[in-house]
């Protein structure tokens, strides 16, 4: 019977559905598959490590007939992920993965280097955010609410752990995406040498 649509937290059976979204949506926010061809590169790096090691803080938004169409996901403390990320998935995914030999060729070798190289989410500057996040939805389900609701779930699961304030990244060129963070009460955070990246912030406070 179909429900309606709507935020609920992740299962393991969203796995592939989480794999997809991420897929069509890491592009600049585009279809990703003409730039990667493995379709569990990207899923790899930012969404399957976060389902894996904090389940707990995995959203989804369900159509409706209990397929995911949209996800937020993160930890409450990036340090601790960082030492989990390398000791417990690298090892998962390294031999499909492994890392390029001298510097990266292709777009898959680029992300390849970043799967490796989990210590480059630790900015000092972001301490007082100790927590980060991706929020991706697929194109049919964007500005209908959906991201807000995924936030407002997401934020709620973060004060229950009392963690106070929370970041993302986020491809600058992207300004879609900016301005819907600045809707959701995000603000810049200033960080040495970001390249294409803008770092936002907020604290986990409900008002949205």
């Amino acid at each position: 019977m179909t429900q309606p649509a709507g935020p609920r937290a992740y299962h393991p059976d969203d796995r592939a559905a989480l794999a997809d979204i991420c897929v069509r949506t890491a592009d600049n926010g585009g279809d990703s598959r003409h730039l990667y061809p493995d379709p569990e590169l990207m899923p790899s790096i930012f969404a399957a490590p976060y389902a894996y090691l904090e389940p707990d803080l995995t959203f989804v938004i369900d159509d409706g007939t209990g397929r995911a169409v949209g996800y937020i996901l993160g930890t409450a403390d990036t340090a601790r992920f960082v030492t989990e990320f390398r000791k417990r998935w690298l090892p998962l995914v390294a031999d499909r993965f492994p890392e390029p030999d001298g510097p990266p060729r292709t777009p898959s070798e680029e992300m390849t280097v970043l799967l490796h190289a989990p210590e480059r989410m630790i900015i000092p500057e972001l301490a007082a955010h100790p927590a980060h996040l991706h929020i991706d939805l697929l194109p049919g389900w964007q500005r209908k609410g959906y991201g807000k609701a995924l936030m407002h779930r997401f934020l709620a699961a973060l004060r229950a752990k009392g963690v106070e304030a929370v970041h993302l990244s986020m491809l600058t060129a992207n300004t879609p995406a900016r301005a819907c963070y600045d809707r959701l009460g995000f603000v810049e955070l200033q960080v040495p040498d970001p390249g294409p990246l803008t770092y936002l912030g907020r604290t986990t406070e409900a008002d949205l």
